[in-house]
Order: structure tokens, then sequence, then C-alpha cells
């Protein structure tokens, strides 16, 4: 593993990240810092793993979760919810969309309800969101 991720990496997922926002109707996140910060996690996954892993969440094993595909970006709960837990994502305010998240949702619960500004854009997935939703309540806490 090198220290920084590589150019090309970090390149790619920059362009990744623009056409992402525009296809999903999102912003990136305001604040200095965060985009970047983000960008450079989805990029050093790439380099290291050969796919950008969501560089915000704990892993025992990394090359184990690439096969579930679940925290690859765009993520799941990116495409069902179009809520992105890394804050890359977001509304102009830099505050991620909850709209579609159940009520009972960490997101849901630390944000409120964060209205989607252009709800004709994104969530691909979205009809796995009820599937989604019973796997979340099976889960162990």
């Amino acid at each position: 593993m090198a220290d920084q991720p590589s150019e090309k990496a970090i390149g790619r997922m920059r362009v990744f990240v623009d056409k992402y926002c525009e296809k999903s109707g999102t912003f990136k996140h305001p604040g200095e810092g965060v985009t970047e910060s983000v960008i450079l996690g989805l990029a050093q996954n790439v380099d290291d793993l050969g796919r950008p892993l969501c560089p915000c969440r704990f892993y025992p094993d990394k090359n184990e979760e690439i096969k579930h595909r679940t925290w690859i970006c765009a993520c799941d709960d990116m495409q069902i919810y179009k809520y992105c837990h890394c804050l890359l994502f977001v509304d102009k305010e830099g505050l991620p969309i909850t709209e579609y998240l159940p009520d009972d949702h960490e997101g849901r619960e630390m944000y409120g309800l964060v209205k989607d500004p252009l709800p004709d854009k994104g969530r691909p997935l979205r009809d796995k969101a009820e599937e989604r939703e019973v796997e979340r309540r099976e889960r162990p806490s």
C-alpha cells in the first residue's frame, strides 16, 4: 500500500464524482476538504483493491467486502435511498438527503428530514428499499 493514491486513481474518482452528481441530482459537499478526503480514500481503495470501496466505514476484511458490492461507491444506500454516509453526495447546503430513508434509520435520526432537491434523478435501485429494510431489521444490533 502506498502512502498516497496514484494521480490516475484520484483523477478517475474526481471524474466519477462529477458525473455521479449530475446523474443523481446531488452536489459535492461544500465544506472545505470533505469531498477531497473522500475522493482520496476512494482512490486509495481503487489502487489497493481495484474498486472504490467506501472509505467511511470499517471493514474486517476489505477484500471480502468488495465481493458483496454493498459499499462500493456509489453504494447501495446511495442507489436505493439517495443517502450518502460519507457526505460526498449531498444537497446544496451539504446535508445528506434523508427523505427516502425509513423513519428509524440513523441518518434520519441524525439529520432529520432532508428533502430531495431533484427527485426525478437518482435512485436506480429504489425498488430494493423494502428488501433492504427487511435485512436491516434482521441484522443484530
